[in-house]
């Protein structure tokens, strides 16, 4: 996923919500209406989560260390999950508990009747255009994948975290509306506080699939069938090497796959030969999955015993009685 796409998208939200944000907070001073509070926090969450997103983007470029070798990739999905947890509390239990307090205290809306229902049409507009460059971004990496499985498979948590936030605010400022509008014909304050109950489960319900999402990016995830397929036949493509015996991928940051196969090798007596095969193995995986950038091949004997066995490897099953060090599934056995 291009990091670029997501920081664009990232910024274009950013600046959307923080001009929605100042134009909720003026409409819900001067009409009082819950809605519109409760949109106005949730601009507010939206701009705090763009700016996580933009820190974790930064820090994860750092280079790694002695303490973590691998560097710090991982930690854009640290901040995708705590933008999770900011949406949940700040965002859906805000609105959820202003609901309660609006519904027990049903005040109408007495006065700038215009106002609040002219900054929901503009937020509209401008959430409108935040969404469009996001979706527009997601579709030069989305390929021919459903927008589910975009969302749910994407290793880089930005574009689909804005896509979400996003699509929550275009719904949201649709439940405001309604809620507004339906307060401004019937002059009962229980219509604002139904909108605003809509919006509080709208964002909960959101920050609930973003937290499994990126809990599953966090845990570790390996490569798609598809790279796996297309790392499998680089390493058996050529001569060096006659299968693999088993093989393990992991993300270590959304750009970054490591690769540890254990391989059979042919009988070789040159170790200088065994390095250049492996050498020239890892190129053809990097060339088929660009995104293997840490790649371990550990050559090894096979054997159909020894898989029978439940190892693959003829080094892992030792003969009963044997000293330590002897194995067996020899060649040719």
């Amino acid at each position: 996923m291009s990091a670029n796409g997501g920081t664009k998208a990232i910024v274009a939200a950013l600046l959307a919500n923080v001009g929605i944000a100042v134009t909720k907070f003026v409409a819900f001073l001067l009409t009082g209406s819950s809605s519109m509070l409760a949109e106005s926090i949730h601009s507010v969450a939206d701009s705090g989560n763009q700016g996580l997103l933009l820190l974790g983007g930064k820090r994860a470029k750092r280079a790694a260390t002695p303490q973590h070798p691998f560097g710090y990739g991982r930690e854009r999905y640290v901040y995708a999950f705590i933008v999770s947890i900011v949406l949940f509390s700040v965002g859906g239990l805000f609105a959820l508990y202003e609901a309660y307090h609006k519904w027990s205290h049903k005040e109408g809306i007495t006065e700038w009747h215009w106002v609040p229902v002219t900054v929901l049409v503009a937020a509209i507009i401008m959430e409108t255009f935040s969404f469009r460059t996001a979706i527009k971004e997601s579709n030069l990496v989305r390929g021919n994948q459903s927008w589910v499985h975009f969302v749910r498979r994407a290793k880089a948590p930005e574009l689909p975290v804005v896509l979400l936030e996003d699509l929550g605010a275009l719904v949201g400022l649709v439940f405001a509306l309604f809620g507004v509008t339906m307060t401004l014909i019937t002059g009962n304050g229980e219509w604002d506080a139904v909108g605003t109950a809509m919006i509080g489960v709208l964002l909960v319900v959101i920050a609930v699939v973003l937290a499994i999402e990126t809990k599953s990016l966090l845990l570790g995830e390996g490569a798609e069938a598809h790279d796996v397929a297309a790392i499998e036949k680089a390493v058996t493509d050529g001569p060096e090497f006659e299968r693999i015996i088993h093989m393990k991928t992991l993300y270590l940051g959304p750009e970054e796959l490591m690769v540890a196969a254990k391989v059979a090798a042919p009988a070789c007596e040159n170790a200088e030969v065994l390095a250049r095969s492996i050498n020239t193995v890892e190129a053809r995986i990097r060339a088929a999955v660009p995104t293997a950038r840490v790649i371990y091949l550990e050559p090894d004997i096979y054997s159909a015993a020894a898989e029978r066995a439940g190892t693959g490897s003829a080094a892992h099953t030792a003969v009963p009685g044997s000293e330590p060090g002897e194995a067996a599934g020899r060649p040719g056995s």
